[in-house]
């Protein structure tokens, strides 16, 4: 069912979005020191105001790939046959239900689906209502924005991911 991911499941100690999971895109162009498809979230959005990538609920239909790839898409109109997948990793979860809240899903994880343009060059985006903005930014200064606390933790680990894949 299209759509049918979109909801609240059960996180640590909080609430976190997408029922069957979520995904999002860590979309790279470049070689040396690449450069990263960075989104300012909307103020009303989950974590609003902070950077992060683009992405969102998983559908139960959905492969994380494909959950990564359709949001980046509808978040910064992309251009789907420009990217190439390239790896993926479970960046937090799973965690699972949530017993004094039997109402939202348990068994959660975000991925973090790494992909590159084909062109090597940025793409050009259109930000959708959920950014306040959309930018590339070299990986090395990632941390000198104001990221999603998430991301942030997972950033480290990614890095390293990255070192050892082919751009």
């Amino acid at each position: 069912m299209n759509g049918d991911g979109n909801g609240w499941a059960a996180g640590p100690g909080t609430k976190v979005w997408g029922r069957f999971g979520a995904a999002g895109l860590m979309l790279l162009a470049g070689r040396e020191d690449p450069h990263v498809l960075m989104q300012h979230r909307a103020l009303w959005t989950n974590n609003g105001g902070t950077w992060a990538l683009p992405g969102g609920a998983r559908d139960s239909h959905e492969s994380t790939q494909e959950a990564a790839l359709r949001e980046a898409v509808e978040e910064c109109s992309l251009e789907p046959s420009l990217i190439e997948v390239l790896h993926e990793s479970v960046t937090a979860g799973p965690y699972p239900a949530d017993p004094e809240q039997p109402e939202l899903a348990g068994d959660w994880t975000y991925t973090t689906v790494i992909a590159r343009t084909t062109t090597g060059e940025p793409l050009k985006t259109f930000p959708n209502e959920e950014s306040v903005e959309l930018r590339w930014v070299p990986l090395s200064e990632l941390t000198q924005l104001p990221l999603m606390p998430a991301f942030a933790a997972s950033l480290p680990a990614l890095v390293q991911v990255i070192g050892r894949l082919p751009l």
